[in-house]
């Protein structure tokens, strides 16, 4: 079974995994550890990952990168972002993004969803392909401000490429329990309370930990958004696409490849910026067939900087004011992601937090470490030492029904922000036919900006009674490990007749059972449902007789989610992902048909004329160059885009022409060989003759010289031959010839009759072979 852990960031990708003794990270093609997250379309196939990335340069319009940023969003929330990008989007009718690129040869549109799950079938593509094993079970890392939308489109994502996530975990979660679960020393007077800056390529989280033995909570999440490493690429992009104009008298900003290599020769500076003090770029032929040319110093970078290192102390302050905590409380504070290497960003952090930040995590890697121990974990493969995780909602999110809220204690708020995942609560309400709940997110602020507040809108029923009377309804509302509201079940409870002395009015809001009243198990996120229904028990101990009396019916529970994939579309994205692929590996092999024909045609003409010029006439040499050269120039022509079995054709006619030569030259060196055996297999019989009896040595000895006088006569046959020729004597005659002599003489030696001939035992085994039936 597979124990991975997915890493899909808005640049690159990282897939870690589980191991004896520990957790790595798989290796790329070109054995790197970050894989770019880029999905590349051609004219007759896609390129994923490394290649992807190669052909932005020269196909960005078809190049699809930074689709993160756009998974779960309004196309209107970020209309103005997508102007930076280079391909081409549109709203789509649900008012997402749409993405426009050219595939064989039309025009095709794919949402940000099929994008991500392309990358996802391409890790686990590279996964099975490094663990040489089916990948399936795996842990997904996700930023914490991902809304249950957001979440519910990864997992959509997921099942495309055929994976099935046991958990998302947040990013900065899985980075603490890497950080955690190694940890041996405590301090004696209670947790040790960790900060975690994770500044990524498009965002920033932060995230609070406390840490004991055996066990890690988290105390809050913050995050912004639109703040990350990209942020200072595109001061850098901004300050020479202006020199630029300036200088030279070119608008990077109206050619898109000249915005692209710009860009990406923005991020090798700002990582330059990041060691030394100052650093240059240029740029050969960028645009108009000019090479330009820059300089920049890191304390003018900075100073450029400057608002955007100001926002960075921003999510810092609201995640220590969500915690509780005071600076004096914290242990440390621990860097990480590939945006915090700028060195203004450690001196901000360690003048907010008093201490100096630390970098004891892999910054690139930390999350997918994470996220494939927590997979391990969650595995029963892999044996795990005892480690609690508890990680929280980052949002408040509440319950309404057709009636109005649902009160709750803290106003409409049935999991408030913080509250531990997963948890589980029972909804008491009475409803006399089939009713609504819908989930919703009660404070608009904690989203970040523009996000609808709406979830999912559950139906509850028929109920199918009789009576028009209110029934009283048990709801179980989920908040499981994924961060995503679930109604498990629901429950139609009846009595069968009312013994109670009084009765009871009963408010059409309902109410909810606290969390006394049901039991969950943290770490797994299995519902304890015996423990629930002892406690639920143990509640009514007091008139066992109303209990007696109560029938407990399911209800069907059906939902709806606001703008999210039906199964149909799921299953229709599934299906085109499987004939994208396929179209894709037929791609690749026509392409190794191609190149194998090439080298083919390379390799017979050096041959031609070198080791086996002696092996050809004069004649078949010419003709063959001449093929070869006829066929090199087809390659480059009329032969650069044609179909599999056209190359195969093609070798097919080539190696007609050049085996027969390529047989005379490998058969020379194979004859010595079998020549070899033979003679060294009548020499050891020969040996072994002098202890057999008289009959048997005699008739042993004749075989191998009538054997041997065989060989002698066929080599002078071969030896008056010409080496241009075919061959009078094969190796695989001779070979034959060693198999009869070796059959021969242990059939002789074996035999107890001794008054057998040679010429009788070779007529009855010729007479057996001849009698034997195949079924």
């Amino acid at each position: 079974m597979s124990v991975v852990g997915f890493d899909i960031g808005n640049e690159n990708c990282v897939i870690g995994y589980a191991k004896q003794r520990g957790i790595d990270v798989l290796l790329n093609e070109e054995s790197n550890r970050e894989t770019p997250a880029v999905v590349s379309f051609g004219e007759k196939q896609r390129f994923l990952g490394l290649a992807g990335a190669a052909s932005a340069t020269m196909n960005p319009k078809s190049t699809i990168s930074q689709v993160k940023r756009l998974v779960g969003i309004r196309f209107k929330e970020v209309e103005e972002e997508l102007g930076l990008l280079p391909f081409e989007t549109s709203e789509g009718g649900d008012g997402g993004v749409l993405i426009h690129v050219r595939y064989m040869s039309e025009r095709r549109s794919f949402t940000p969803v099929q994008i991500v799950g392309m990358l996802f079938a391409h890790l686990k593509q590279m996964a099975e392909k490094s663990l040489e094993m089916c990948v399936e079970d795996c842990v997904i890392g996700i930023p914490s401000y991902f809304t249950e939308f957001q979440r519910r489109v990864y997992l959509d994502a997921a099942e495309i490429a055929g994976l099935r996530p046991l958990r998302l975990m947040h990013d900065c979660t899985a980075t603490a329990l890497g950080y955690g679960i190694y940890r041996t020393e405590y301090p004696s007077n209670g947790p040790s309370n960790v900060v975690f800056v994770d500044i990524g390529h498009c965002d920033t989280q932060v995230t609070v930990a406390a840490f004991e033995s055996g066990y890690m909570k988290i105390l809050s999440h913050s995050f912004d958004r639109n703040l990350g490493g990209r942020n200072f690429d595109e001061v850098l992009f901004k300050h020479f696409a202006s020199r630029f104009k300036e200088d030279y008298n070119i608008d990077v900003y109206s050619n898109t490849r000249a915005s692209v290599r710009l860009r990406v020769a923005c991020e090798k500076l700002k990582k330059v910026l990041s060691a030394n003090p100052e650093a240059p770029l240029n740029i050969e032929c960028l645009m108009d067939e000019k090479d330009v040319k820059g300089f920049i110093k890191r304390e003018d970078f900075e100073k450029l900087s400057l608002d955007l290192f100001e926002r960075i102390s921003i999510p810092c302050r609201k995640a220590l004011a969500d915690s509780g905590l005071s600076v004096d409380k914290i242990h440390s504070v621990e860097l990480v992601g590939s945006g915090s290497r700028i060195p203004a960003v450690k001196n901000i952090l360690a003048t907010m937090f008093g201490t100096e930040p630390r970098r004891s995590l892999n910054a690139s890697e930390c999350v997918a470490r994470g996220c494939a121990l927590q997979c391990a974990m969650l595995s029963p493969v892999f044996r795990v030492k005892e480690y609690e995780v508890q990680d929280i909602s980052p949002f408040s999110i509440g319950l309404s029904s057709d009636e109005g809220p649902i009160n709750t204690v803290s106003n409409s708020t049935l999991f408030p922000k913080g509250h531990l995942l997963p948890s589980v609560k029972i909804i008491t309400l009475h409803r006399s036919n089939t009713f609504n709940l819908e989930t919703f997110y009660t404070d608009q602020h904690e989203l970040p900006s523009g996000i609808s507040p709406k979830i999912r809108n559950f139906i509850i029923g028929p109920l199918e009674v009789i009576d028009a009377k209110k029934f009283k309804i048990k709801v179980k509302v989920q908040l499981n490990l994924h961060g995503i509201v679930t109604i498990e079940s629901a429950s139609l409870i009846e009595e069968c007749r009312d013994i109670s002395a009084k009765s009871k009015a009963h408010s059409t809001l309902g109410h909810i059972e606290g969390d006394n009243d049901v039991s969950y198990d943290v770490e797994t996120g299995a519902n304890d449902s015996s423990n629930a229904e002892s406690n639920l028990s143990r509640k009514h101990t007091a008139d066992n007789i109303r209990k007696e009396q109560t029938r407990r019916r399911d209800i069907p529970v059906s939902e709806s989610v606001h703008c999210g994939m039906t199964r149909d579309e799921l299953s229709e994205a599934q299906e085109e992902e499987l004939l994208l692929t396929q179209q894709d590996i037929k791609m690749e092999q026509t392409q190794e048909k191609k190149n194998y024909l090439e080298s083919y045609v390379y390799e017979m003409r050096t041959k031609l004329f070198d080791t086996h010029e002696s092996f050809a006439t004069e004649s078949e040499r010419e003709g063959i160059s001449v093929i070869l050269q006829q066929t090199e120039d087809w390659l480059y022509e009329d032969g650069d885009d044609e179909s599999e079995i056209v190359y195969t054709e093609k070798l097919a006619d080539l190696k007609k022409l050049v085996d027969p030569i390529e047989n005379r030259y490998k058969d020379e060196e194979a004859r010595v060989q079998e020549t070899r055996r033979l003679l060294n297999c009548i020499e050891d019989y020969q040996k072994v003759a002098d202890s057999l009896s008289s009959n048997q040595r005699e008739a042993v000895v004749a075989e191998c010289n009538k054997a041997e006088q065989w060989l002698l006569e066929r080599k002078q046959q071969q030896e008056l031959m010409p080496k241009n020729a075919d061959p009078v004597l094969w190796s695989s005659e001779i070979k034959k010839k060693t198999d009869i002599l070796d059959v021969m003489c242990k059939h002789i030696m074996s035999s107890k009759a001794s008054a057998t001939t040679p010429d009788e035992i070779m007529e009855r085994r010729n007479k057996e072979d001849d009698d034997m039936s195949i079924d």
